[in-house]
């Protein structure tokens, strides 16, 4: 009897499983690839676990790099990214990282240590209220208490991150929960009452969209990220080419429509082209997809469309009419909007004048650039797209060489472009190239950035290094903070307070400290035979490429100003 108990016994602790176990097996069942993370006290549970997992684990060398580079990751393959950070200090130095992409709307899954349940309130060692923090910059987030809730905590995560506007969720778990022991829980379905995104458009709204479509002379389609998260690329070109509608992108739609196409007009907004900041001015229906109306798009409200009855489609409905009146809202999902479009097959309008005008904006007010001495950095730009084909995914930190890349590569596919939109964060394009590379390991990934920004983020280094991933870092070095210049030189007086950077490191050197290979260009010349060189390897490199330190990003909008109301236009 005493040896049948302590058989009994054995079987019942060996069907016991930890916190961390159960995040761990829910992780594989959710298919996670990699995890960008750093550990900590508080998650010293959860990573003895990682230590036997077939999980790919990278270690940033700061936590603001991982989650920047979990946004990369997911930008380009639609899957979310996954973090871990400690608690207190790792998971306040991943805010920026959650406030970016709840702007940009990219499905995160986080997961931060937390003090055990019996501090906290107690200001304990490393103890932030997470859930406070975070609760505005989170699409959702949830602190665990039991440790039976864990698969279905998770579970509802991805599906929350994944469905209706993407964004980040949160999952706070207490060290003790993770290290507690429980038998395994039943498998839970999920089910959410209060969260049910609206997928298929309504029908009459189609109708009257489709029929406005018909009446319209000046129409035009705004195209934002949502075309992207929804993979609607085909259907927007399916639905474009069958109205013959030209299509305008904001800066993170940029390749949900070929920028090769006779339809595509271009960017629209304070840098955008004057032909599609006109055709927004100028045009009698604006059909929104998937875009926010944000200020740096629409400039002057007062002057935004100003002629145009307005049609939103997005999936989530606080967006719509929230900046902009709109007649014909459409809450729905941008791809089964489009398929719906596409069905009603409603007879072309009649407005080839219109496409006439634009072309002819197109011809006469293209973007352009003077000649110099000085290396000029909207060349270099169009050299990577000549050299990579069009092919490359282009990653960029924030500031003039966001811009640039923005008008002077063309991005003829879908997920070939990570950037920071919405909240416009400098130290971005380094990490999140380390994400999109990983996400899409045989793909050319050009870094585009700023020499601030760069320095912003310059340990990720070691991570490029480590997994030695082919990304080329191509730095546009104009010796100061190149956005903040531009704006002192124009309305402050050229009084340039703190935006001019003399000193800095041999880029090249600090390159070769990290293992990786540096190149210094000052010539368009030089950066002719470098970049035919290497690119066409599979090694990580960085080029210290010495652009003109005192060229501007033009066309430009003036705060306050109407998208009319362009400067630096080609005369």
């Amino acid at each position: 009897m005493l040896q049948q108990a302590a058989i009994t016994e054995s079987k019942a602790k060996a069907k016991m499983v930890t916190g961390a176990d159960l995040l761990l097996e829910a992780l594989e069942k959710e298919k996670v690839e990699v995890i960008f993370g750093y550990p900590g006290g508080a998650v010293l549970p959860i990573y003895d676990k990682l230590y036997d997992s077939k999980i790919l684990h990278v270690l940033p060398r700061h936590e603001q790099g991982g989650i920047h580079a979990a946004e990369g990751y997911a930008r380009i393959s639609g899957k979310p990214g996954v973090v871990i950070a400690t608690s207190g200090p790792g998971a306040t130095n991943i805010v920026t990282g959650l406030t970016d992409a709840m702007m940009d709307s990219l499905p995160l899954i986080v997961f931060t240590g937390q003090v055990p349940t019996n501090v906290i309130g107690s200001d304990a060692f490393q103890e932030a209220d997470v859930l406070g923090i975070t609760t505005p910059i989170t699409k959702y987030n949830y602190q665990v208490r039991n440790i039976e809730d864990i698969p279905r905590i998770v579970k509802e995560a991805f599906y929350i991150a994944s469905s209706g506007r993407p964004g980040p969720v949160l999952i706070d778990i207490p060290k003790d929960i993770a290290a507690s022991v429980s038998k395994p829980p039943e498998e839970q379905e999920i089910k959410l009452p209060g969260y049910q995104p609206t997928v298929q458009p309504n029908y009459l709204q189609i109708k009257k969209l489709s029929e406005a479509v018909s009446r319209a002379n000046k129409p035009v389609i705004l195209a934002g990220a949502g075309v992207l998260l929804s993979k609607a690329s085909n259907e927007l070109k399916e639905y474009a080419e069958q109205q013959q509608l030209p299509v305008i992108h904001t800066l993170l739609g940029l390749g949900g429509f070929p920028a090769d196409h006779k339809l595509f007009v271009g960017m629209a907004g304070m840098h955008g082209c004057y032909a599609s900041n006109m055709g927004l001015s100028e045009c009698d229906l604006l059909i929104n997809i998937g875009a926010r109306f944000d200020d740096r798009l629409t400039g002057n409200l007062q002057f935004f469309a100003p002629h145009a009855t307005v049609a939103h489609i997005d999936i989530d409905p606080a967006e719509i009419g929230k900046n902009v009146p709109t007649a014909i809202p459409v809450v729905a999902d941008a791809k089964e909007a489009l398929k719906q479009l596409v069905k009603q097959n409603g007879k072309p309008p009649v407005h080839g004048e219109w496409l006439e005008q634009i072309h002819k904006w197109q011809e006469e007010y293209p973007y352009y650039y003077g000649e110099s001495a000085a290396l000029k950095p909207q060349k270099v730009m169009e050299m990577l797209y000549e050299k990579t084909t069009g092919d490359a995914i282009v990653v960029t930190d924030v500031g003039q060489h966001q811009m640039w890349a923005a008008q002077y590569y063309q991005f003829n596919q879908a997920n070939r472009w990570v950037t920071s939109g919405g909240l416009g964060t400098m130290g971005f394009g380094l990490p999140a190239s380390i994400g999109a590379q990983l996400a899409d390991p045989d793909r050319c990934v050009v870094a585009v950035l700023g020499d601030g920004g760069f320095q912003m983020s310059t340990q990720e280094l070691t991570v490029i290094k480590e997994l030695n991933l082919p990304v080329k870092i191509a730095i546009f070095n104009n010796l100061s903070l190149g956005m903040v210049r531009q704006w002192q030189e124009i309305f402050y007086d050229k009084r340039y307070s703190h935006s001019k950077i003399p000193i800095q490191p041999s880029f090249v050197k600090l390159a070769e400290a990290y293992g990786i290979k540096g190149y210094e260009i000052n010539t368009a010349e030089e950066a002719e035979v470098i970049l035919e060189e290497v690119l066409s390897n599979r090694e990580p490199v960085l080029l210290d490429i010495r652009i003109d330190p005192d060229e501007n990003v033009y066309p430009m909008i003036a705060p306050g100003k109407g998208l009319h109301e362009m400067v630096g236009v080609k005369p």
